[in-house]
């Protein structure tokens, strides 16, 4: 009874360890833990970068915007996932080989006695064949042809999924691209004009300090005063809304480069591409949009995953044969004639409610079909209309750019006129400097005319699912990379988008550059 009743306590403390070990407290992170965590991200987000060494062209910035942008490194870990996962799936596929050892004991005898089923008599006194203490080992060997073939689709899927991968990295690149493409041409705008922008709105406020005197004195009659006040107010707003954007569009690009806070960089202004014609043959890049936009291909890749998922449950209605190739087994009871032995057969199985489930199973995999060939569809029709309003916003852009330089060259006659017309009156001089306002207004609204005219052409580019990089990025420096996005894109250029007939347009000279929907030069 004693002994018992130790057991019982040894049991109950047992017990009670265990409960106290399955109870979790919730443990925040501690400060310290938070500002290592954040210094070590700062440093990871920036690592590895090749410093900048001289002005970013467009192919050195979408370069470095694509090697080091968070998001499409991202995409990269995401493949690098996928392409794991196929491959520990192939692995199901293999036979199966299970390896075991154990070691058993009791505190007596396992044994038993016989009786005599016709006198129900004892026959033999109680007897045991296996000792207290043993241990086991065995080596199983075994194929499950049921299990390969579901093991089989599932690797398939396993493969699509990433192929699917692939098509989603393809379209971060794309919009990657896009996304610099946009910061780009916006933020040297902004290096252009910023430094003027800021100097005028200088000269405007002190231009309007000056017209306030000038209305106190009495030289200019009341009204004329405030419509010169009114009238800078307005520049005044309107230059500190251009700046806002200049710096915003410079803030983005830095974001897309992945670039530390404050690093000082300048964009090449040398060369300011020329922009290419608008498409004429739309079947032509429609048909080409079909066949390459990564959406698509992802589409019909899901649809291949989905039907390898139904053929799956098919299998699993067909009989289950389990191949035994070979099992070897060990036991140390000395009361056996034999401690080691092999074995080996055959099995089948063969669940009939899963039969039943076939007429279903063939059912859904027909519906299946045709909601993927129908939402694939319908994603295609989504992308022709992208090709053709990409095309039209890229022809509006171009007009666009047109007016712009109209109003620039316009502006710029004005002060030149106010300029020449300039003399000591205090109004001459207050119409120089609204001229000079208007004038930077008109030359930023050409630049962004430009700025979104290359967006639209991205836009464009970006509808019919174009790819503009070799297979390897990571191996590849930043220059060698730029030199294979520039002669990867001109090869499209050439051969996809050459059948345009661009209309000439004027170009306009300011004091500044000169820029056009055919060219732009410094």
């Amino acid at each position: 009874m004693q002994s018992k009743l130790k057991k019982i306590g040894a049991l109950t403390t047992l017990t009670l360890a265990l409960a106290g070990c399955s109870t979790v407290t919730p443990t925040p992170f501690t400060e310290d833990e938070i500002k290592e965590r954040v210094a070590a991200d700062r440093v990871q987000m920036y690592a590895d970068q090749e410093p900048i060494t001289g002005p970013l062209s467009f192919n050195e910035a979408a370069a470095r915007a694509l090697k080091y942008n968070l998001d499409y490194r991202l995409k990269l870990m995401e493949n690098a996932l996928a392409k794991g996962l196929l491959d520990v799936s192939r692995w199901d596929m293999m036979p199966r080989m299970l390896v075991g050892a154990g070691y058993s004991t009791r505190n007596n005898d396992s044994g038993g006695r016989s009786i005599n089923i016709e006198t129900r008599e004892e026959s033999l006194a109680p007897s045991t064949s296996q000792e207290r203490s043993h241990t086991m080992a065995n080596m199983e060997i075994s194929w499950n042809l049921l299990d390969f073939g579901v093991s089989y689709y599932r690797a398939q899927q396993k493969a699509d999924q990433y192929l699917m991968a692939k098509e989603r990295e393809r379209k971060v690149i794309q919009n990657v691209l896009q996304d610099t493409r946009n910061a780009y041409w916006r933020a040297l705008g902004a290096q252009k004009l910023i430094t003027r922008v800021d100097a005028l709105i200088l000269r405007v406020e002190e231009a309007l300090e000056q017209s306030r005197r000038v209305e106190k004195q009495g030289l200019l009659p009341q009204p004329v005063a405030l419509g010169y006040q009114r009238a800078l107010l307005d520049a005044v707003g309107l230059l500190s809304l251009r700046r806002q954007e200049l710096e915003l569009a410079r803030a983005e690009l830095s974001a897309l480069l992945s670039l530390p806070p404050g690093t000082q960089y300048t964009l090449a202004e040398s060369h300011i591409p020329q922009l290419p014609p608008v498409p004429n043959d739309l079947e032509k890049l429609e048909t080409i949009a079909l066949e390459r936009r990564p959406e698509l291909m992802e589409e019909w890749y899901r649809k291949r995953v989905t039907a390898n998922d139904i053929k799956a449950a098919m299998v699993l209605a067909l009989p289950g044969i389990q191949l035994d190739f070979l099992n070897v087994q060990y036991d140390s009871n000395r009361y056996l004639h034999n401690n080691s032995w092999t074995e080996s057969g055959v099995r089948l199985s063969w669940n009939l409610f899963r039969l039943a489930s076939l007429p279903t199973l063939k059912r859904a995999h027909e519906a299946q079909n045709r909601t993927d060939d129908f939402r694939r569809m319908a994603l295609g029709m989504a992308v022709l209309t992208q090709v053709r309003i990409g095309a039209q916003r890229y022809a509006l852009a171009r007009s666009d750019l047109k007016l712009a330089e109209e109003s620039a060259r316009v502006d710029n006659r004005l002060l030149n006129y106010a300029r020449a017309a300039k003399s000591s009156r205090v109004d001459s001089e207050l119409e120089v400097i609204r001229a000079e306002a208007r004038q930077l207004l008109s030359e930023y609204q050409q630049y962004s005319s430009y700025a979104n005219a290359q967006s639209a052409w991205g836009r464009l580019y970006n509808s019919v699912g174009l790819d503009v990089l070799p297979d390897e990025i990571a191996s590849l420096d930043v220059a060698t990379l730029a030199q294979a996005i520039g002669k990867t894109t001109g090869q499209w250029e050439d051969s996809v988008f050459a059948n345009g007939t661009p209309a000439p347009i004027p170009t306009v000279k300011t004091d500044a550059i000169t820029v056009s929907a055919n060219t732009v030069s410094k």
